[in-house]
């Protein structure tokens, strides 16, 4: 069994969006903790609403790249526009921050909401 944790953020309806996520997650892979959430400031383009974002620890028997494709699937599912800026409005956003206890994204040093809320699942 793969452990993990997954970092979720949106901006667009984001109360609605985030549990929308976690719902599914919760029927899918199993969901072992669940971080606060933070509200952030958006980064890069800033003219937009402000973000929520948390993280999500679960378990899994998928493969890293396996579960990047299904994360990706699952934002497609939720109905997130890849037409959009890198930096725009998201109705979600979903990526993939520890795998079996490694840092495997960046922004964990770079952001720290990011390390805040994965911080926070160590314990669990």
């Amino acid at each position: 069994m793969n452990k993990c944790v997954i970092g979720i953020g949106s901006n667009i309806n984001p109360e609605s969006n985030i549990q929308g996520t976690l719902m599914i997650l919760k029927k899918e892979v199993q969901v072992k903790a669940v971080s606060s959430w933070i509200k952030t400031k958006p980064i890069g383009i800033t003219d937009q609403d402000d973000f929520i974002n948390g993280a999500v620890k679960i378990y899994t028997t998928m493969k890293k790249e396996e579960l990047k494709r299904y994360l990706k699937k699952l934002e497609d599912r939720l109905g997130r526009d890849r037409t959009l800026p890198k930096f725009g409005p998201r109705i979600i956003d979903i990526d993939i921050i520890v795998w079996n206890n490694e840092i495997v994204d960046d922004d964990y040093y770079k952001r720290d909401f990011v390390k805040r809320t994965v911080d926070e699942l160590k314990i669990c």
